[in-house]
């Protein structure tokens, strides 16, 4: 039977710890992805014509949606498990009686929460540099959880992979950023000549920027249905390495 008040304590313990830190877990990715809006969206933006029909400014605001959501699920998700193992508090809460379940939905629903936050006050703050509307509300919504879900456990993962803190920053850093970036956050990927649109599908970014991207516009470089399988599929995937770190003790009981 799931322990709701554990799950509860945790969740708001990490969301504590968000409202301590806002400056470096809000305001500054806002900032920057407000300098993308201004440099790409406004100056740029203006000079460039329009991609399938949808403006260049609103074209990159599911991809720069997408770049902040992945980088901060990750980073919030690894952190906030690496701390207790890092102080040792994490052999207290083993050893209380809290299950699996109850850690990984405190941790990742916190984590999962902040991007979350974080997404809908990028999309406000996009609103004062472009003008752009959601054609599927709804679908949008649920992609954008599935996503902040199934990257928060992947930084959950990294949390307890992670040996020291420049560990943490590895993998978004020099692995989610680039991929995003190459992953038709800025450009449609029908724009590119062969063989570079061929190495770019090879990109699992590119399905799920181009999911977004069809939840605001209704149309993409890849068919919803193929990214919506691909983003369950990751889900899946992480939820399974998590569960078997959970059976096997790794790097939480040594």
């Amino acid at each position: 039977m799931l322990n709701t008040r554990s799950t509860w304590a945790i969740y708001t313990n990490e969301l504590a710890r968000f409202r301590r830190t806002v400056f470096g877990s809000l305001v500054a990715p806002v900032l920057t992805t407000s300098l993308y809006f201004i440099v790409f969206g406004a100056a740029i933006g203006g000079r460039m014509d329009a991609i399938d029909g949808v403006a260049y400014g609103a074209f990159i605001v599911p991809g720069l949606l997408m770049l902040t959501l992945l980088s901060e699920s990750t980073s919030n998700a690894s952190f906030g498990i690496y701390m207790p193992r890092f102080t040792g508090s994490i052999y207290e809460l083993l050893s209380a009686p809290v299950g699996a379940t109850e850690i990984l939905l405190g941790f990742v629903g916190a984590a999962a929460t902040k991007s979350l936050v974080l997404a809908a006050i990028i999309l406000l703050t996009a609103r004062l540099f472009v003008d752009y509307s959601i054609a599927h509300p709804v679908l949008a919504l649920l992609y954008v959880v599935l996503i902040a879900t199934a990257f928060s456990l992947l930084g959950f993962l990294l949390g307890i992979w992670a040996e020291g803190f420049e560990k943490l920053q590895l993998v978004p850093l020099l692995i989610l950023t680039p991929l995003t970036f190459l992953g038709g956050t800025f450009y449609s990927i029908g724009m590119l000549a062969e063989p570079w649109r061929m190495a770019a599908m090879l990109n699992p970014i590119v399905y799920l920027v181009s999911g977004l991207r069809w939840t605001f516009f209704g149309q993409a470089d890849v068919p919803f249905a193929t990214s919506l399988l691909m983003t369950l599929g990751f889900l899946a995937v992480c939820a399974g390495a998590v569960g078997l770190v959970f059976r096997t003790g790794w790097r939480l009981r040594s």
